[in-house]
């Protein structure tokens, strides 16, 4: 299925990338974990292009919907899914006609040791790890997307008392970096980062084993009335952005 592109209200869009931006301004922003390595590199091609600045928070989009719904002053969400952005425009904590996918997500098992992971993820049933991290699958898609290819491997039963519970996809990254799990559930874009020597092993996981990662970003109503923001999501739809989003492994 081909990305959603919708077009920002009648209006917004025209304010979006007037650049360099008469009055330059700070967006705050919530994004998934994932995409935040890729928005350091975005936020540095978007400050050159309208004046504008990020304020970035990252961390899982199901902890990020909490705090919106509960009055957190965020103005734009880079959601992890497109069922939250979808969610908080039902519910008027968003703008609607605003969601739009920026990015498909790709899933990798990876280890920090070279040559642990086989290029057909086949170390998952060989019983040669003690501990495997994911996110948390209620709050974070990618620890969703986990537990699909292990229900599609038929190694639920095998696998669980295995499992290391991340806060997010972030520290699930950190709990094999560091060692405390030999493998682990990540994003692509958190292993093969642009210019850099990729560390230790990985096996892209087919898109066939779990549900499409959709990612969403969408204005939010702190948002609604903020060149800026609006600017934001403009420029995260440009062909520089996505070509940087595309060479931080991300389909689009």
């Amino acid at each position: 299925m081909p990305p959603r592109h919708r077009l920002l209200p009648l209006g917004l869009a025209a304010l979006a990338l007037a650049a360099p931006a008469a009055r330059a301004d700070e967006v705050t922003v919530a994004v998934a974990a994932n995409f935040a390595g890729p928005l350091g590199k975005l936020g540095e091609g978007f400050t050159a292009a309208t004046g504008h600045t990020l304020k970035v928070s990252a961390g899982a989009t199901g902890k990020f919907y909490s705090q919106i719904i509960a009055g957190a002053p965020f103005e734009v969400l880079i959601a992890a899914d497109d069922e939250t952005p979808k969610k908080l425009v039902a519910e008027g904590h968003a703008v609607a006609g605003t969601p739009f996918t920026y990015a498909i997500g790709r899933l990798v098992l990876w280890s920090a040791q070279p040559g642990f992971v086989d290029a057909q993820g086949a170390v998952l049933a060989s019983g040669r790890f003690a501990h495997l991290a994911l996110a948390n699958p209620k709050v974070a898609p990618y620890g969703a997307a986990a537990l699909q290819v292990l229900k599609a491997r038929g190694l639920t039963e095998a696998v669980t008392p295995r499992l290391v519970t991340a806060e997010s996809i972030a520290q699930a990254y950190q709990f094999v970096h560091t060692g405390n799990a030999e493998l682990g559930f990540v994003a692509l874009s958190q292993v093969v980062i642009p210019g850099k020597p990729v560390v230790g092993s990985y096996w892209q996981v087919p898109a066939s084993l779990h549900g499409e990662i959709r990612q969403d970003a969408v204005l939010l109503k702190a948002g609604e009335k903020k060149p800026a923001a609006i600017a934001l999501l403009a420029y995260l739809k440009t062909d520089a952005a996505k070509a940087v989003i595309r060479a931080h492994g991300y389909g689009h």
